[in-house]
């Protein structure tokens, strides 16, 4: 799998909530409370594991949750990461 460049990424951002830091892609994701917060953890841990994509996940304060896509392998970002990304969309 390759890198998708400039063009594509900005295609691929347009029309998401999902921001570029650096050679990832990050969202923010604020939940009524804690216990919501640790089930879209638990139901992104489902999706990443089908997916065999992992992405980082920061739960912090006591209901909001930061989620980080990047492909590793490739030193940045792939349709793996926006094929994920939209599956994660269908959650929230």
């Amino acid at each position: 799998m390759s890198r998708l460049s400039e063009k594509e990424l900005q295609q691929r951002l347009s029309d998401t909530e999902w921001r570029r830091e650096d050679e990832a892609i990050v969202q923010d994701f604020a939940f009524a409370d804690f216990a919501a917060a640790i089930t879209f953890v638990n139901e992104v841990a489902g999706l990443a594991e089908q997916a065999n994509h992992h992405p980082d996940i920061l739960l912090h304060g006591w209901n909001n949750v930061r989620l980080t896509l990047s492909t590793h392998s490739e030193g940045g970002l792939t349709s793996s990461d926006f094929e994920l990304a939209k599956r994660i969309d269908g959650l929230a």
